[in-house]
């Protein structure tokens, strides 16, 4: 390779790197700046913009709009926009609770921000020698469960998708693994997450994330998805029992609910949730049950379903511009 290239290529590296700081000190500046106004003030904050997203700039407004026309069918075009601006508002939230959170939440208040719907489920489980796999879905604020769990005496092993940015991955990683949990990189993992799986301790996975061409294909909200053969196998494979979870908000910031969407055990599994498919099915069913009872706090904004090449459904673009 010329020195010219090279040093080409060093500096569009420079560039890179200083992008990413970049990027990250403007992160760390707005979490300090939501960290010095009061909690209670965060709702009022999370509405302003939660209008100018929903409202002026209709950011990605088709999509959210062809989501809940397809997972909500029948609504009225006020009831798409609410529940679309209560979503902005309840995403714009989250990230307030999470940069609020270490300060406030701790093994000897918890109480007074959570509350658990099912305590014997949740001790049950944690008390078991078999290890669990909790799974939940973009909804309500997942992040701070994961961190509830850690709080608990009981952390978890999530696995998670390494950040392009490797200043915002550690900055991330920080606050996930402050109370507990162990973040594994999405690649490279195997053995690690079988080891975890093997010594009896909890995974905690998102089930409603999209796993590309050669994921498994089922229903969800009514429309073909895309979803990762490991959950299931998790489960299948090891013995563990599956739960799913939600962290839902109730009545302002940081007043949130853990709900049990289901339960299988292995040990017991009904003959059609014996098979990948059709486990992978039965929590996907969990996790759309939670999402359309309580739509406001669903990322609609998430790209959950991406057809397969080719496979564009003229269906749902019908529907989409006849509404």
């Amino acid at each position: 390779m010329s020195t010219p290239s090279r040093l080409s290529k060093s500096i569009q590296h420079g560039l890179k790197v200083a992008g990413d700081y970049a990027v990250y000190l403007l992160v760390r500046f707005v979490f300090c700046v939501i960290q010095i106004i009061p909690l209670a003030w965060c709702d009022n904050l999370s509405k302003g913009l939660a209008s100018i997203l929903n409202d002026r700039i209709r950011f990605r407004q088709s999509l959210i709009r062809e989501n809940l026309l397809h997972a909500l069918p029948g609504r009225s075009d006020q009831e798409y926009r609410q529940i679309s601006f209560e979503m902005w508002r309840h995403l714009i939230l989250m990230g307030c609770e999470i940069a609020h959170a270490p300060r406030l939440v701790h093994d000897s208040n918890w109480r007074q921000y959570f509350s658990i719907a099912d305590r014997r489920t949740l001790v049950r489980f944690f008390l078991d020698s078999r290890p669990v796999v909790l799974v939940a879905g973009h909804f309500g604020n997942f992040e701070l469960g994961g961190y509830l769990c850690g709080i608990l005496g009981n952390p978890t092993y999530t696995v998670a998708r390494t950040l392009d940015n490797p200043f915002l991955h550690r900055f991330i990683n920080d606050f996930r693994e402050r109370s507990g949990q162990f973040i594994l990189p999405k690649d490279g993992s195997s053995d690690l997450i079988e080891a975890a799986l093997a010594s009896g301790k909890t995974m905690t996975l998102l089930g409603d994330q999209y796993a590309g061409e050669k994921g498994i294909w089922t229903d969800f909200m009514g429309r073909p998805a895309s979803c990762h053969k490991a959950l299931a196998l998790f489960t299948l494979s090891s013995g563990a029992p599956m739960v799913v979870v939600a962290c839902r908000r109730t009545d302002g910031p940081l007043r949130l609910a853990v709900d049990f969407g289901g339960v299988v055990d292995p040990n017991h599994l009904p003959e059609e949730l014996q098979s990948v498919r059709g486990l992978t099915q039965w929590y996907n069913e969990k996790i759309a049950a939670q999402a359309q009872a309580d739509p406001e706090q669903y990322w609609w904004v998430h790209r959950r379903w991406k057809p397969k090449t080719g496979r564009h459904s003229s269906d749902h673009s019908q529907r989409v511009r006849a509404a």
